[in-house]
C-alpha cells in the first residue's frame, strides 16, 4: 500500500471506509497516530466498528453529495481525504479545491496505483529482451517466451514473499531456454518465490516436473552467520506456517507437475534416488524422471550445508544440465561461495560454462555424457 498522506493536525477522512485498501490505510494511520474518520454510503457497513469515528455520506452520484461532504469537512475539521474508489477519486480530484479549499486528496489515482506493478513488469521485460544473455551452448535453444508471458511471470512472482533479485530471475528464464529434459529440483523453498518461477519455466519450456526439498524446520534455519543477525530474524519465523504459505503460493500453478519432500537435503536425495514417486496431501502424487535438468540450491547457507547439497545432488544432474547456487554473493557469510568455487575447481572437466548473475552462481555441465559418467564412477 502506498503511504501518500502529508497531513499535520486535523482529521483524515477515509471513504468508502470498507474497501480493503481503505482498511490498510486505516491501520497505517493508526500506527502513525493520525485522527481518522471513516465514512460509507451504505446503510449498514460492517467495517464501521474498526474506525474510531464514523459518518454517513450519500453516494457520489447523489445530487446532495457535494453539500454533505462540505458539511462533514466543516464539522470534523477534515484536512485530508483518502479514497481508493476510482470514481470518487476522479470526482474529488476535479472538484475538491472548490468544495473544500485547503483539504488535500491524499492518494494518487487508484487506477494508476493498481496498474503500476503491471507496467513495471512490462518495462522490466522490455529491458531484458533488449539485452539478451549470451550463453554458449551446443544444444538447440528452445523458443523464447513471449513478452506477455514473461511480464506475467515477473508480476506474479512479485506477489510472493521472498528474495529473488531480478537479475537472477532473468538468468533463470534464459537458462531454461537452454535446458535439457529432466526434473527441476530445488533445495530450500520456504515461501515458494523461486519455486513458482521454476514451476512456471518448467511448464513454459516443457522441461520436466518440479520437486522442492525443504525440511521446513526452524532448527534447519540456523545459519551460524558471523553477526547473528540472520539467525535472530529466522528464529521469529514459523516453519509450519511457511510450508502452508508455500502450498498456497504453488497450488494454483501446480497443474500436476509440482510436489515437495519435507525432508533435509540428504534424506531428500536418498528418497529421490530410491523412488520416483512423491505424494503429499496438498499436491497429490507426482512421478519424476530421476535425472535433473536444473538443480537450484538455496538451502542452509553454511559452508558445510552448501557443500553437502552439492555433493548429494550434483551427480544426478544430466549432461548439459544446470546447477544454480543461490546467494553466492551473500553479505552474511561465504558458505555458498566457498562451496560453489570448490565445486568448479574440482569438476572443471565437467563444466561447460559458469557465471554469476545477480546474487547467484550459474553452472552448466558439459554435454559430454562419457565424461560425466566417468567422473561419477
Amino acid at each position: 500500500m502506498q503511504k501518500t498522506y502529508n497531513v499535520t493536525g486535523g482529521t483524515i477522512l477515509v471513504f468508502p471506509g470498507g474497501m480493503p485498501k481503505s482498511l490498510e490505510f486505516l491501520q497505517q494511520c493508526v500506527t502513525d497516530g493520525k485522527t481518522v474518520l471513516g465514512a460509507s454510503s451504505l446503510a449498514h457497513d460492517p467495517t464501521r466498528q474498526q474506525y474510531p469515528a464514523w459518518a454517513h455520506l450519500p453516494y457520489v452520484t447523489d445530487a446532495g453529495f457535494d453539500a454533505a461532504l462540505q458539511a462533514l469537512v466543516a464539522s470534523h475539521g477534515i484536512r485530508g481525504i483518502y479514497t481508493p474508489n476510482p470514481v470518487i477519486w476522479d470526482h474529488l480530484h476535479r472538484t475538491l479545491q472548490a468544495l473544500a479549499p485547503g483539504v488535500a486528496l491524499l492518494n494518487t489515482s487508484p487506477a494508476d496505483a493498481e496498474l503500476a506493478a503491471y507496467r513495471k513488469a512490462q518495462a522490466q521485460v522490455d529491458a531484458w529482451l533488449h539485452q539478451p544473455l549470451a550463453i554458449g551452448v551446443g544444444q538447440p535453444v528452445r523458443p523464447g517466451a513471449s513478452r506477455l508471458q514473461l511480464a506475467a511471470l515477473f508480476r506474479h512472482a512479485e506477489l510472493i514473499p521472498g528474495m529473488c533479485d531480478r537479475e537472477k530471475m532473468f538468468a533463470l528464464g534464459e537458462i531454461a531456454r537452454h535446458a535439457v529434459d529432466g526434473d527441476i529440483v530445488e533445495i530450500g523453498s520456504w515461501w515458494g518465490k523461486s519455486a513458482f518461477l521454476l514451476a512456471w519455466l518448467a511448464r513454459c519450456y516443457g522441461i520436466g516436473k518440479l520437486l522442492c526439498v525443504d525440511p521446513w524446520s526452524n532448527a534447519h534455519l540456523v545459519q551460524h552467520d558471523a553477526t547473528g543477525l540472520v539467525d535472530q530474524v529466522s528464529a521469529q519465523f514459523d516453519a509450519n506456517e511457511a510450508l502452508t504459505v508455500f502450498e498456497m503460493n504453488l497450488l494454483p500453478y501446480s497443474h500436476d507437475h509440482v510436489n515437495y519432500l519435507r525432508l533435509p537435503s540428504e534424506l531428500g536425495a536418498q528418497h529421490y534416488r530410491q523412488r520416483r514417486e512423491v505424494q503429499t496431501e496438498a499436491f497429490g502424487s507426482t512421478r519424476y524422471q530421476g535425472r535433473i535438468a536444473l538443480l537450484h540450491i538455496d538451502g542452509n547457507h553454511t559452508y558445510a550445508a552448501a557443500s553437502a547439497d552439492l555433493a548429494c545432488w550434483s551427480g544426478l544432474v544430466n549432461a548439459g544440465g544446470w546447477i544454480v547456487v543461490d546467494d553466492y554473493i551473500w553479505p552474511y557469510g561465504n558458505g555458498p561461495q566457498r562451496a560453489g568455487d570448490e565445486f568448479i575447481a574440482r569438476h572443471q572437466g565437467r563444466i561447460a560454462t559458469a557465471f554469476v548473475m545477480g546474487s547467484a552462481l550459474f553452472i552448466q555441465l558439459s554435454h559430454c555424457l562419457e565424461e560425466q559418467h566417468a567422473t561419477q564412477d
